[in-house]
């Protein structure tokens, strides 16, 4: 069984839009591509068919990819989300104590997850980190990716 991806309304329309997009147009502009190679004449020293052949690999690849989190998508409503506890789907606004700085992540599935703009996915370490606890906690996040290095927060409002 695959994990649950979790997405918000909007993510997953999305998603859903782009695979309608990779289906129809991409695939057609591809079997284009092809045709059009394919009237170079010989195909074994073609480098436009085997680049054409390797970009309709690539698309249905993330056709497969796409259908299969749209397969196993867990739809986040914000109308169920509990704001007592931190969880996928709220904003939380955290202040750092090392740096006296507020700042404000929104907790999504690691689909949607676009870190420059405040969002972050709930499998990132500080996603994790905060998962289940409350307004007025003080956590010390490891960041591997920064050499280890330990931030520590103070979680001061859950919302949505």
């Amino acid at each position: 069984m695959e994990d649950e991806i979790f997405l918000t309304k909007e993510g997953y329309k999305q998603l859903q839009e782009k695979l309608d997009y990779l289906k129809s147009e991409k695939r057609e502009e591809i079997s284009n591509k092809i045709n059009v190679a394919r009237s170079f004449g010989d195909l074994s020293e073609n480098a436009e068919y085997d680049a054409a052949k390797e970009e309709q690999a690539q698309i249905e690849a993330e056709i497969i990819n796409i259908e299969n989190k749209l397969r196993n998508a867990k739809i986040i409503n914000k109308n169920k989300i509990d704001t007592s506890v931190v969880s996928v789907g709220c904003k939380v606004k955290l202040k750092d104590l090392d740096f006296d700085d507020e700042f404000v992540y929104q907790i999504v599935g690691a689909t949607e997850s676009d870190p420059t703009k405040g969002i972050i996915s709930n499998e990132s370490p500080v996603g994790k980190s905060l998962l289940g606890r409350k307004v007025g906690e003080k956590v010390n996040i490891i960041l591997p990716q920064n050499n280890n290095a330990t931030i520590r927060l103070e979680i001061l409002d859950i919302s949505i």
